[in-house]
């Protein structure tokens, strides 16, 4: 049987395990989100690598305390997953996705919190809520246009955690011209404000306005629930996670009819 463990990384051993699909550190994406996690191991961050002595890193479960979630919810007193995946194929639907919810679960009960949550939604970009339903998570708020908020209780007595609300008023500050809202949490992120900023100069003579957040309450702020990506347009939520510049075309295109 092929060796699996989950090594428990650090601001001292993150640089030596891929993550997301990166494996070359010269990619923008990587060495941002590295300097991205670096800083916040010191908030509680926790960055475990699903490691293959065959394949190396094969998949990774980030969460961080609710108070330092870099997500639109009102979390304190719970531990929140920011991103869990399997990459490879034949490392999915054999029980390690499960076996990633638990560390967390184990994390946050040794920190005596309320319990965990996760933002989940369809389709391919985040976690759908299938395996957390899996494993004793229910839903307890939803924010537009498809996200869901999960959590697993310790204590059924404890307050649940939210999602932020006030989308509108969010949106308020980006009535004008094109905005990209982005963070280092992702290290898909650098590429695709890249692309997009030279695509909307190129072909449409739109200079975006680029706004990183650089701290969790600017992301706990961000007019979507994911956080920490929005194209806004004229006052409009035209993607609410990282896109294609074909994509980004595309939208655009209709917008500009």
């Amino acid at each position: 049987m092929e060796q699996i463990r989950i090594i428990d990384t650090n601001a001292d051993n993150i640089c030596e395990y891929g993550f997301c699909g990166y494996k070359d550190i010269k990619q923008e994406g990587y060495k941002r989100k590295i300097d991205w996690l670096k800083k916040r191991f010191s908030e509680g961050m926790r960055f475990k690598v699903l490691h293959s002595a065959k394949k190396g890193a094969v998949g990774a479960i980030e969460y961080v305390p609710g108070k330092y979630a870099w997500r639109a919810i009102d979390a304190d007193g719970y531990m929140v997953i920011h991103c869990i995946f399997i990459i490879p194929k034949e490392y999915k639907g054999k029980g390690y996705g499960s076996l990633l919810v638990k560390e967390c679960l184990k994390d946050a009960k040794k920190g005596k919190m309320y319990g965990v949550a996760v933002v989940t939604r369809k389709g391919t970009w985040m976690a759908g809520k299938e395996l957390f339903l899996k494993n004793g998570f229910e839903v307890v708020d939803e924010a537009p246009p498809d996200f869901e908020l999960l959590v697993k209780k310790f204590k059924k007595s404890a307050p649940s955690p939210k999602f932020k609300e006030d989308w509108e008023k969010r949106l308020k500050p980006y009535g004008k011209g094109l905005t990209i809202i982005c963070s280092d949490q992702c290290p898909y992120v650098a590429k695709s404000v890249k692309e997009i900023n030279e695509t909307a100069q190129r072909e449409y003579g739109i200079k975006p306005k680029i706004i990183e957040l650089r701290n969790c309450r600017k992301a706990q702020s961000a007019p979507t629930a994911y956080g920490i990506f929005s194209i806004v347009y004229s006052g409009k939520v035209v993607a609410d996670h990282p896109i294609s510049n074909t994509r980004f075309l595309n939208i655009m295109n209709k917008e500009l009819k």
